[in-house]
């Protein structure tokens, strides 16, 4: 009890504030267990990345959808574009860009710049469609939220136009370890 006592506190002085104005289907950090919080749950935002918001209630961890920011008073998160013209290339920086948006919910930096993306590529399929294939890691193979990254991936890939399919692949051949960090990362963690 004590130590939620000086966590609540600790965020209330570091975090904005928050009430969930309706019923929200959150994820439990780290575990990655599917809850709801109820509408008039009082927390507080301590991290706001990507498009997801990381919300402390109660001694707990939760992750918040960018399509639910409303819930907390945020604007809900819209949906990426391409112009009518765009190449390969386009849609492509596209992909990067989408995954950039996708962050682990405990480490404030995206999985692009962790180094978990270790392969994605695109082709179309015999129609014409678009499909993506994405490789990547965790930072430890116990993560709970593996699946939900996982799913962040996909969804995330799957707003951006002609892109009609998204396989993505959880191995943790080779192994994830900080050396496979940006070096803007490694800053930003201080894990040099």
């Amino acid at each position: 009890m004590q130590q939620a006592t000086f966590l609540t506190a600790m965020f209330s002085h570091t975090s904005q504030p928050c009430t969930f104005s309706r019923d929200c289907d959150v994820v439990m950090i780290p575990s990655g267990d599917e809850v709801t919080i109820p509408a008039g749950t009082v927390g507080y935002i301590t991290q706001a990345l990507g498009g997801s918001f990381t919300v402390f209630v109660d001694g707990n961890l939760f992750r918040v959808a960018g399509l639910d920011a409303d819930a907390i008073g945020r604007k809900p998160v819209q949906p990426p574009s391409l112009p009518e013209d765009a190449t390969e290339d386009d849609v492509e920086r596209l992909l990067w860009d989408q995954m950039k948006t996708v962050y682990d919910p405990e480490i404030p930096v995206n999985i692009v710049d962790l180094g978990l993306i270790y392969r994605c590529e695109m082709h179309t399929d015999g129609q014409g469609d678009r499909v993506v294939e994405v490789e990547m890691t965790l930072t430890a193979p116990g993560c709970g939220m593996g699946d939900i990254l996982v799913d962040d991936v996909r969804s995330k890939l799957l707003l951006i136009p002609t892109i009609s399919q998204v396989n993505v692949e959880l191995t943790f051949d080779p192994p994830w370890n900080h050396n496979m960090m940006s070096e803007v990362a490694r800053l930003e963690t201080g894990m040099f």
